[in-house]
This record gives C-alpha cells, sequence and structure tokens, in this order.
C-alpha cells in the first residue's frame, strides 16, 4: 500500500493519496487546495487515480476538488448522498461563502454507509459518521482509518456550523469508530493534536470521548 499525506490549503488540510502498489490505482482524499503539489505526487508514484474522495463537503476539505476533476477527468468524485444534497442547498453554499475557497462538483458516484470502494488490491470501506456535517464519512482500509473532520488526535470535528450535532458526532465516534481494532491507525482530516494516533489511544485519553473536557 502507497500512502502519503500532504498537508495543503489555507487551513492545513491533511489530504491523503492512497494506492494500491500492484495495480497503481489510487484515491485522493480531502484534496483542500494545492493542487500542483497532489498531482506531483501522484505523478511521483505513477498512480492513476480512480475516486476523488470528500470526506465531508466543507470548502477547507474540496477547495481543489474541481481542479483535479478537470486535471484527471476519468477520476470520479466520491462524497456520500446526504452530504450532497446538503451543500447544494443556499443558504448552506451562502453561510461557507465567507471562507472564500471553492465548492465541491456534484459527485459522480453518491455513496452510502457500508459501501466498498474497491481501488486496485485495496477495499476501502464507507462509515457514515454524521455530526460535523451529516453526510460525513470515514473510510477504513485495514488497518488504516481516514477519519476527516470526525475524530482527530486529541480532539473531534466542531458542530456549531449548520448541519452539526455534538450528540450525533460523539454517538458516530463511540458506536462505529471504537468498535474498530484497537490498533487501528486514524489519519485525520488536521493535524491539530498531531498528525496520526490510534483507536486505542483515542479511547482511553481522547477528552472528548472519556469525559475529561
Amino acid at each position: 500500500m502507497i500512502l502519503k499525506q500532504l498537508v495543503v490549503g489555507m487551513m492545513g488540510v491533511c489530504c491523503y493519496i492512497l494506492g494500491c502498489e500492484e495495480t497503481r490505482e489510487a484515491v485522493i482524499i480531502d484534496p483542500g487546495g494545492d493542487t500542483a503539489r497532489i498531482l506531483a505526487a501522484v505523478k511521483a508514484d505513477n498512480l492513476t487515480v480512480k475516486y476523488l474522495i470528500a470526506t465531508h463537503g466543507h470548502p477547507d476539505h474540496v477547495d481543489a476538488m474541481a481542479e483535479l476533476k478537470a486535471a484527471i477527468p476519468s477520476a470520479q468524485i466520491v462524497m456520500h448522498r446526504e452530504e450532497a444534497s446538503f451543500f447544494a442547498r443556499k443558504e448552506i453554499v451562502n453561510f461557507f461563502n465567507m471562507l472564500g475557497l471553492g465548492f465541491s462538483p456534484a459527485p459522480d458516484l453518491p455513496v452510502g454507509d457500508r459501501d466498498t470502494l474497491q481501488v486496485g488490491n485495496i477495499s476501502l470501506q464507507v462509515i457514515h459518521t454524521p455530526g460535523h456535517t451529516p453526510g460525513g464519512i470515514c473510510l477504513y482500509a485495514a488497518p488504516n482509518l481516514f477519519s476527516g473532520d470526525t475524530l482527530f488526535a486529541g480532539g473531534v470535528g466542531r458542530t456549531d456550523f449548520p448541519g452539526g450535532s455534538t450528540e450525533e458526532l460523539l454517538a458516530s465516534i463511540k458506536n462505529r469508530l471504537l468498535a474498530l481494532p484497537p490498533e487501528t491507525v486514524v489519519w485525520p482530516g488536521h493535524g491539530y493534536g498531531g498528525e496520526s494516533s490510534t483507536i486505542g489511544h483515542e479511547a482511553k485519553s481522547n477528552p472528548f470521548l472519556t469525559g475529561g473536557w
């Protein structure tokens, strides 16, 4: 497995390039900016991008999506179907326009909970984790979890934007993510508390999950 973490864009989003060593097929997860850097990283490993995946639709995570789609027309944009409809609403677009970042084009492949994306010999399972946004997802390819803004190292995603819910977010983490093996490596959407962690470590020490905040 080829795995690269790039911190991109003006808001320091952790973008991931995940590739199959045998077939050279790849996905790009959360392309939040710096299109040229992302494309250079793909080219350096001679990868063919099959999917452009958004863990959620906030502009800081999809700012480079339209440019990447233009550069790689065969790549399919992937987003949870609920997220696609939520971020198509005029009032939501107007709210997030204040960030001055680009929105994602409509997904070519809307997905739902427990769907599987096959990338060469890698299977990525979609885990719907609402709370940060209504259609937020995490992506699981054992032993790796790409958690977007659902779970950080030592923190969780904010819930004060439209569509956010603290109750839903904590339920998503406790019921879906903490059920994964403790050795699962967590690759978050921002490196606020560190650029990676494990499910076991977060279950024991994350103050938002242990009641210490």
